[in-house]
């Protein structure tokens, strides 16, 4: 009788660590402010805690602006044109698009099961289901407007 609750207590406590911390994205989605003039912005979030411990860095055309995190989102504010998302595990996964000056544009990191270690896929969302996705999230910040 107690068996299934202990391991229904490691199980929920499995999935907790590692996910985002920081307060929920609708809580300070208002004081966000707007993209700047000529750049277009791209929110990163993953919306599971599936495989939380695999945690892999998100790359933005080669450099490095965040990580995979459970439960997380942030964003990035670049210069239009072509974008490649990329996130590596055992195998690199990745997603291109193209952005233009004042756009807005979402991007998923699904989780997905892989031979040794899961793969965080990046997948573009439309607005209405990035937004329904992102607003219990926590918010971890932005990646800044550099490049």
């Amino acid at each position: 009788m107690r068996k299934p609750l202990i391991i229904a207590a490691m199980w929920l406590a499995s999935a907790l660590v590692g996910c985002a911390s920081g307060p929920k994205f609708h809580d300070v989605e208002s004081n966000i402010g707007a993209t700047p003039q000529g750049k277009a912005r791209i929110y990163f979030y993953r919306a599971s805690t599936m495989g939380a411990a695999v945690q892999p860095s998100i790359k933005l055309n080669g450099a490095v602006v965040g990580a995979a995190e459970p439960k997380g989102v942030f964003f990035v504010d670049r210069d239009p044109g072509d974008i490649e998302v990329s996130t590596s595990t055992e195998v690199e996964r990745k997603l291109t698009f193209t952005v233009a000056a004042g756009e807005t544009r979402y991007v998923r990191l699904k989780m997905h099961v892989g031979l040794f270690v899961g793969h965080v896929i990046p997948e573009l969302v439309d607005e209405k289901e990035a937004k329904e996705d992102i607003a219990g999230l926590a918010f971890t910040g932005s990646g800044g407007t550099s490049k």
